[in-house]
């Protein structure tokens, strides 16, 4: 380990971090430009052949960027997309950002280090950072943006230069260190450890802006809420957001084992797919699509007496025509993803005459992000990490997410020698209490030390 992440772990102030060399290198998830061709020649392409764990070179700091020692990350599908170079290779990413010049050639490499997740420790600030320095506990939002673009100040998900980072950007969070911009900053909850930090802000600033944020569906007090995979990090975030906003979640799993765990997080009601024959798979015809959905609105209605005001649908192919179907008079689908695939077929009569709505959704906007990291800090929002894995093998849990055999978030360990580290508040943690805080924690008990290392 080097003298910089030594002094990290350590609970060095930031004298001490500044006096500290930046490593030449450093051991991060990548992907090489050379396995693209094999892999997208693979029928049924698997993440393990393609993600590697190995050293890199540092990049160099931009003035409106940080360095952070990355404590702790965790798995998105979107480094699944990565890691199949589907649907579309990454690498053209990095190289459209780098043919901007400037600092963006930086991001246009043979090898791609992948992560849109991560908690840390700032170790160094550009020289035109403001309001953060070295010491600062931090978690990433994953979005970039050009603050120079006139729609960025309405609504940076909107900027067309908007990116995310570790996936349409090169050096990301599944990684000992990496390179953020200021604007991606958010203060860590301190009453949570590196691990909790690290799985929250992708997946639970896109659910917020999906269904709190005046650009989502907006819910509201007695809102019925179907929530497709709601045992995932999208949908156990959502069941939370529902459930804070006053709303009635209903979960959607697929398996009787997920349908206890979505019970233990709180979810009113619970439907199990497989119970009611609408399984998983994909309905061909408008006929199979009607016919799926019906068996799902009848199930909604006989738990709750009425149709879901919001679908909450980032499966996509598989689910969206039933999603449109079930939604209530004058209702919203509102959607971020499409796992399953992206050609959505549905009756658009159901849509027009119904007076239904599609809200399309990405990612969040940095007061989205900010208002979404609040909640967490007042412990109204909790962590699903379920598992956490070292980055050496991260490659195994990227393979979870692909093969859906995951629930929550599934973490892993970059700097940080082992689960439990960087609770700076016991007293809040204690209020909460730990099985709040980890509702789907499986397979090991978190005994949080409440110091940065030890």
């Amino acid at each position: 380990m080097d003298s910089l992440a030594s002094a990290v772990l350590a609970g060095a102030g930031p004298d001490e971090l500044a006096r500290e060399e930046v490593p030449t290198d450093y051991l991060a998830a990548h992907l090489r430009a050379e396995d693209m061709a094999g892999v997208l020649a693979t029928p049924d392409p698997d993440v393990r052949d393609s993600l590697r764990v190995g050293r890199v070179p540092m990049p160099a700091l931009a003035p409106d960027e940080v360095l952070v020692a990355v404590m702790a990350s965790s798995i998105n599908y979107n480094t699944v997309w990565s890691a199949t170079f589907a649907p579309v290779p990454t690498f053209r990413f990095l190289q459209r950002f780098g043919a901007l010049g400037g600092w963006a050639a930086r991001h246009d490499l043979p090898y791609h280090v992948v992560g849109s997740d991560a908690a840390g420790v700032i170790v160094r600030v550009g020289e035109g950072v403001r309001r953060w320095r070295a010491g600062d506990h931090v978690v990433a939002s994953c979005v970039q943006v050009d603050d120079q673009e006139p729609a960025s100040h309405a609504d940076a998900m909107l900027g067309g230069d908007q990116r995310i980072w570790g996936y349409e950007t090169n050096f990301g969070g599944l990684a000992h260190y990496t390179v953020l911009r200021a604007s991606q900053l958010l203060p860590k909850p301190a009453h949570l450890t590196w691990e909790e930090a690290a799985g929250n802000m992708l997946t639970a600033a896109t659910s917020y802006r999906m269904l709190i944020s005046e650009r989502g569906a907006r819910v509201k007090l007695g809102d019925v809420v179907l929530i497709w995979g709601a045992t995932g990090g999208l949908g156990a975030f959502a069941v939370q957001l529902v459930k804070q906003a006053g709303g009635i979640p209903v979960g959607v799993v697929s398996s009787g084992a997920k349908a206890g765990l979505l019970r233990g997080l709180g979810c009113d009601v619970v439907i199990n797919r497989e119970e009611i024959g609408i399984g998983g798979e994909i309905p061909r015809t408008p006929e199979r699509t009607v016919e799926l959905g019906d068996r799902l609105g009848r199930a909604v209605r006989a738990a709750v007496g009425e149709d879901p005001h919001i679908v909450f649908d980032f499966v996509g192919e598989a689910t969206f025509g039933l999603s449109v179907h079930v939604v209530r008079r004058g209702g919203t689908v509102v959607t971020c993803g499409s796992s399953t695939g992206y050609q959505h077929h549905y009756d658009n009569r159901s849509l027009w005459t119904n007076l239904k709505r599609i809200v399309g959704s990405h990612a969040a906007n940095l007061q989205e992000q900010w208002e979404c990291n609040r909640l967490f800090q007042l412990g109204l929002l909790n962590p699903v990490v379920s598992t956490v894995h070292p980055l050496e093998d991260v490659a195994e849990a990227a393979r979870l997410v692909q093969t859906n055999q995951h629930i929550g978030k599934v973490g892993v360990l970059c700097l940080a020698p082992r689960t439990g580290l960087g609770v700076t508040d016991t007293q809040l943690r204690a209020r909460i209490g730990e099985d709040r805080i980890n509702p789907l924690r499986t397979g090991e008990t978190v005994t949080p030390t409440p110091v940065l290392a030890g």
